[in-house]
């Protein structure tokens, strides 16, 4: 194992959750820290302007009280770290924030990767976990992800897996000391079950 990469001890994937060929998602616990700080410190220069991920045992404690199990019957956080399987290293993050029930039944996505496992599809493959997840488990209708309009590699992922660009937010989210605009992206539960629907289609296709 290269030294960038600190193991996470090894838990199995929660039942409720999907779980990929190459990473599964748990939700965080304290026991993280020094994996997760590890790794946020290692993915300072990538996540530049784009991200503040916790860089503090004070910051990760509030992330994981927030974002962590779930308690709530109706929880309006809900986080899980992306795990690769071959070696429990952490791949990522994802967060639904402001999970808003009755007839909304949406929530913003926000998530960052880390160096070590930059560049080889697992975002991709994790971000389809989390989706999953989401309108599965989670029962939601709608997926909102808001990407600044030069972070060109997130912009990928999300018209990757699916995303149809909304609009367009003016200085919506203030990072790094900067009110920052954002393009606005969304996905229904009836597009990810289409385009679910399809992959399969075209897997069964592809293996006749």
């Amino acid at each position: 194992m290269s030294r960038d990469k600190i193991a996470i001890m090894p838990t199995r994937p929660a039942p409720t959750l999907p779980v990929g060929e190459h990473v599964y998602l748990r939700a965080p616990r304290r026991s993280d820290a020094q994996a997760f700080l590890a790794a946020a410190q290692d993915s300072r220069r990538l996540h530049a302007s784009w991200v503040a991920a916790p860089q503090t045992d004070a910051a990760f404690d509030a992330y994981v009280a927030r974002f962590g199990r779930r308690r709530a019957a109706a929880p309006t956080h809900v986080g899980w770290l992306a795990v690769h399987r071959a070696d429990e290293t952490l791949v990522g993050v994802f967060n639904l924030s402001e999970i808003v029930r009755g007839a909304f039944q949406s929530a913003y996505l926000g998530y960052y990767g880390f160096r070590a496992h930059a560049g080889r599809g697992l975002m991709k493959e994790a971000l389809g976990l989390a989706l999953g997840a989401a309108y599965g488990a989670l029962g939601l209708h709608r997926v909102e992800v808001n990407v600044q309009p030069t972070n060109v590699r997130s912009i990928g992922l999300v018209e990757a897996v699916g995303f149809t660009e909304e609009g367009f937010s003016r200085r919506y989210l203030r990072i790094a000391g900067r009110w920052r605009d954002h393009r606005r992206f969304a996905m229904l539960a009836e597009d990810w079950q289409q385009l679910h629907r399809r992959r399969a289609s075209g897997a069964a296709r592809s293996a006749r």
